[in-house]
C-alpha cells in the first residue's frame, strides 16, 4: 500500500488540477477502490504531519499548501492576470453565473479569458440543467485570492464602482 501512496503522491504534486479517484487510477493502471482507499491514508498521513502540505478533497483530489503557508506561496508564485483578463473576472463575478455566450457578447476575447482563468481555479465552468448551455462563475479560489469575506457579489459591485469612480476623477 505505502509504495501505491507514494506513486498517489506523484500523481497530484505534477498535477495542476483535481483529479478524481478513477482518474488517478487510470494513470496507475489500478483498481479505483484500491486508489480511493490509499487516498484516505494518505490524506489522514498529511494530516497527522503538521506540514505545510495537504490534500484536499473537495472536488476531486489535490495536493496542496495549506491555507495558512499562503502569503509565502503569493510572494513566490503570485497569480499574474493581464487588465482584460481581470475585466473578464469582473463581468463574471457582477453577473454569476453567467452563460458562457452570454460573457462573449460583453467580452469578445472571452473564450480564452475564460480557460486561463480556469485554469488559474479562479472560475469553474458547468453545464446548466438544459445541459446545453454552460454557465461561468467564480470559484472559492477566486474568494480567497482577492481577501473577499462574505457576499462575493456585493464585494465585485463595490470594486466596480470604485473603479468607475476613480475613471471619473
Amino acid at each position: 500500500m505505502q509504495q501505491l501512496k507514494s506513486r498517489i503522491e506523484a500523481v497530484l504534486f505534477v498535477t495542476a488540477k483535481a483529479l478524481t479517484a478513477d482518474e488517478i487510477a487510470v494513470y496507475l493502471d489500478s483498481e479505483p477502490e484500491i486508489v480511493e482507499e490509499a487516498l484516505l491514508e494518505l490524506i489522514m498521513d498529511y494530516a497527522s504531519r503538521d506540514g505545510a502540505l495537504e490534500i484536499d478533497d473537495e472536488n476531486g483530489y489535490i495536493l496542496q499548501v495549506k491555507e495558512d503557508y499562503s502569503d509565502i506561496v503569493e510572494k513566490i508564485c503570485p497569480i499574474d492576470l493581464s487588465p482584460a483578463v481581470l475585466r473578464t473576472l469582473l463581468v463574471i463575478a457582477l453577473k454569476e453565473p453567467i452563460r458562457q455566450t452570454e460573457l462573449v457578447k460583453l467580452r469578445s476575447a472571452a473564450y480564452d479569458h475564460i480557460a486561463e482563468l480556469v485554469e488559474k481555479g479562479l472560475v469553474s465552468k458547468h453545464k446548466d440543467k438544459n445541459g446545453r448551455s454552460i454557465n461561468v462563475k467564480t470559484t472559492p479560489k477566486f474568494a480567497e485570492y482577492f481577501k473577499l469575506k462574505g457576499d462575493t457579489r456585493a464585494l465585485a459591485r463595490q470594486l466596480e464602482m470604485d473603479l468607475a469612480e476613480k475613471n471619473n476623477a
